[in-house]
């Protein structure tokens, strides 16, 4: 009888694409995944995995065994679920969120708190992730919810096997030192701002993306960005210190933010959407962690999260 445990170790094999990838999500070595995935193999009596490259596939028993594990693998965790849930005569059980850093601090944190009051046996293990590393996790059940963003015109890739849920949506506005001329106005032409220096996330982020495409298209410039930073409170507190200026999402700027002026841009509205991925079958707590985070967004959408002025 073929175990579970090894189940799941073909199953991250090929989400990952090698086996040096699955080792290191799992925290084995290469060889005791290959030397699990070898009796794997005797034990199906036929190839399950064939080389392409340094990257490895699943041969066509391969796949019929991942789509079973898949299904197995879900049923397990809802049976613990259950189980958990019988144990303590409520929903209870492990929800492991993955969220990126605005919304950890606005959304997930507010969420974590409701949730002690409403649901205390339901533990929350969250940590920061970006989408594109949060999505295959999720996936492969190694977390449960991820809460990912997209910008205007900045299409994520689309999981037909993952339940997506719009949470809210935010501006992107222009924030200037307080002092800056172009901050006496209620709307910023960015065409003004040609000459600025600029703060943003690293290249090859989402947010860097939106930001030199902003510039380009609603402002004709190409953006000198001199500072980088993933961390959004730093970009904000290079905005407030160097002169700089910065596109930032309303999340980031909260209730107000001291020494800046927060304006929208005069040639048009820029947003983001932020939302939350589930696989599509969901357990009790993780259904509940589910409308905690809704209703947190909905708080926020409610409340209003950006400023319009210094």
């Amino acid at each position: 009888m073929m175990e579970l445990h090894r189940l799941r170790l073909l199953r991250e094999v090929h989400g990952r694409g090698t086996v040096h990838g699955a080792a290191r999500a799992l925290g084995y070595s290469p060889s005791a995944i290959s030397q699990q995935l070898a009796v794997l193999e005797r034990e199906a009596g036929t190839p399950l995995l064939e080389r392409v490259g340094r990257n490895v596939r699943l041969t066509a028993a391969g796949e019929v065994l991942v789509r079973h594990a898949t299904t197995l693998l879900e049923g397990v965790e809802a049976a613990e679920a259950e189980l958990a849930a019988v144990a303590a005569g409520r929903v209870a059980g492990v929800v492991r969120i993955a969220s990126f850093q605005s919304a950890f601090i606005r959304v997930v944190a507010p969420a974590i708190r409701s949730l002690a009051a409403t649901h205390p046996d339901i533990r929350v293990e969250a940590a920061e992730l970006e989408v594109e590393q949060a999505a295959p996790a999720l996936r492969l059940q190694q977390l449960d919810v991820m809460v990912g963003d997209e910008y205007d015109g900045q299409p994520r890739a689309v999981h037909t096997d993952l339940h997506r849920e719009h949470l809210l949506r935010e501006h992107i506005r222009v924030v200037l030192p307080d002092d800056h001329p172009a901050a006496a106005a209620d709307r910023v032409p960015l065409a003004q701002l040609a000459e600025l220096p600029w703060a943003a996330c690293q290249p090859g982020t989402g947010h860097r993306e939106m930001h030199v495409r902003v510039c380009r298209e609603l402002g004709g410039f190409e953006p000198d960005i001199r500072y980088s930073s993933d961390d959004f409170l730093i970009l904000l507190e290079l905005v407030r210190t160097t002169g700089a200026g910065a596109l930032l999402p309303d999340l980031v700027i909260g209730s107000g933010a001291p020494g800046v002026a927060v304006r929208l841009p005069a040639e048009g509205d820029v947003g983001r959407e932020v939302f939350l991925l589930t696989r599509r079958t969901r357990t009790p707590a993780v259904a509940a962690v589910a409308d905690a985070l809704a209703a947190a967004g909905t708080g926020r959408t409610a409340a209003g999260t950006g400023p319009t002025s210094s």
